[in-house]
């Protein structure tokens, strides 16, 4: 099974950029589509978006759209969350999550995600 570990949180304010990476380990990142969630305080955990095993599909919550990339390296067991023009409601938890799937799968259901990492935590405040 597939280890996660997220990097790259941290405090910004409003309008910068942060990039987040996920390192997999123990298993075959390309069979696993992959995804990001987000958890604020007193809210439930919310999808970010999602990437499909080759990277060739991405799907991404109505929040972030037009801000936030996804992208990954199997070569490198590596996901990356490119966030860009961030706003004081992106203050949260952001968790790697990932399961076995087929060719060009992705999903918003957290139900689907099997290994979820620990989190780091991005907070964006003036």
């Amino acid at each position: 099974q597939v280890q996660l570990v997220e990097s790259g949180g941290g405090s910004v304010q409003p309008g910068d950029s942060l990039r987040l990476s996920c390192a997999a380990s123990g298993g075959s990142f390309s069979t696993y589509a992959a995804a990001w969630f987000r958890q604020a305080p007193g809210k439930e955990r919310e999808f970010v978006g999602a990437i499909s095993r080759a990277g060739t599909v991405r799907d991404y919550g109505d929040s972030v759209k037009g801000r936030f990339r996804i992208s990954r390296d199997n070569a490198q067991n590596t996901m990356w969350l490119q966030m860009n023009s961030l706003k004081p409601e992106d203050t949260a938890v952001y968790y790697c999550t990932a399961y076995v799937a087929v060719t060009g799968e992705v999903s918003s259901n957290v139900g689907r995600y099997r290994y979820w990492g620990q989190g780091t935590r991005v907070t964006v405040s003036s």
